[in-house]
């Protein structure tokens, strides 16, 4: 039987790791949407056309989680996410898993608006500027990277503008998306609170 959560939210907002734990709560297949794009940045970073890339990735392209999770491949996917086909290319893809059996969790950034507006249950996942930059921030130094937290908040809120301002998709939350702001929450707190709202879209 399948059943689809629709996890949504800006970069470093605790989506990815609320969903993967959500996904392991249920047994539900996990897919993070974000590495689709990534993959089509790294691919675009290496000399590919983005849109020719996403027309033909493949799931070995998503392999070296390590390499598409680099602040250089988080903002060329960014960018080459608000290229239409680009998007277009990749959303077979994206139904095709959010509707397999046995259920699914697909966490993204317009999973409930465009990629699954049918899903069962709609989570949006959000936090404030500062605190998703502080995160982001020690993520990349404690991987070794040399970076200043001023420059890192400056990325997220020019990744804040492309994705909330393109016109093809824009990152919001669904109609009748459950909001959970992590600003100041635990991450118990926060996969709690996920938790409730699946049961609640699931009548429990």
């Amino acid at each position: 039987m399948a059943f689809t959560i629709a996890i949504d939210g800006p970069a470093a907002s605790g989506k990815g790791t609320i969903a993967k734990r959500v996904a392991a709560h249920y047994g539900f297949g996990h897919l993070d949407t974000g590495l689709l794009y990534r993959a089509v940045g790294r691919r675009m970073l290496d000399g590919a056309e983005p849109i020719a890339a996403a027309r033909a990735l493949e799931a070995a392209d998503l392999g070296d989680a390590a390499a598409l999770r680099s602040a250089e491949a988080g903002q060329a996917a960014s960018k080459v996410a608000a290229i239409p086909e680009v998007r277009a290319a990749l959303l077979d893809f994206q139904r095709a898993f959010a509707r397999r059996s046995g259920g699914a969790v697909l966490d993204g950034r317009d999973i409930g608006t465009v990629i699954c507006p049918d899903a069962e249950a709609k989570i949006f996942v959000t936090a404030s500027a500062e605190v998703r930059a502080e995160r982001r921030f020690r993520e990349l130094v404690a991987g070794g990277a040399e970076t200043r937290f001023e420059d890192v908040l400056q990325d997220i809120r020019d990744r804040d503008e492309r994705d909330m301002g393109r016109a093809d998709a824009p990152l919001r939350p669904a109609d009748d998306a459950t909001e959970i702001d992590t600003s100041r929450l635990d991450i118990e707190t926060a996969v709690a609170a996920a938790i409730a709202a699946v049961e609640a879209a699931r009548g429990g």
